[in-house]
């Protein structure tokens, strides 16, 4: 890792710079909301986040700016012999810092992490249409081995 990044957990004052991390693809761009003051839900939902110990919310950080986040979740499972699996979640590399080497230094950290907790497994996935995410993720050494499905639910309105 370069001498001025580090991975750390995220704080609740970088969720601005996540959201907008988010929301800097042509598909996160029409999912967050970037303008104005963040809605509750994000708040809310980092404090879940927050609270459980089976999830990691965390940024790389370099020169002090959030330029990388994702979530990583450990799931325990009875297949593979009971073994424990590590789901990650919402990679984003800033647009400026792609093709550096943040996401590969970023991706590591998850499979030692993973590794340490005696994980059998890291997964994630990643939507059709971003083909140089599954580039990315293929030069890592994962593999497409599922066919990942999704069922989108109607958004719910604040009361």
């Amino acid at each position: 890792m370069e001498a001025n990044q580090r991975i750390r957990p995220a704080r609740e004052e970088d969720l601005p710079e996540i959201v907008a991390l988010l929301a800097d693809d042509d598909l996160g761009r029409d999912r967050e909301r970037t303008d104005g003051p963040l809605p509750d839900a994000y708040l809310e939902a980092f404090e879940e986040i927050e609270r459980d110990a089976r999830n990691e919310l965390v940024v790389m950080e370099e020169a002090g700016r959030v330029v990388a986040t994702l979530q990583l979740t450990f799931i325990p499972s009875l297949t593979h012999r009971g073994g424990e699996r590590a789901q990650v979640e919402g990679v984003r590399v800033s647009a400026g810092h792609r093709g550096t080497g943040v996401g590969h230094r970023l991706l590591e950290w998850v499979v030692s992490c993973a590794g340490e907790r005696g994980c059998r497994m890291v997964q994630l996935t990643t939507d059709k249409r971003r083909s140089d995410a599954r580039r990315f993720y293929e030069n890592l050494g994962f593999e497409a081995t599922h066919e990942g499905m999704k069922l989108p639910l109607p958004e719910q309105t604040e009361t």
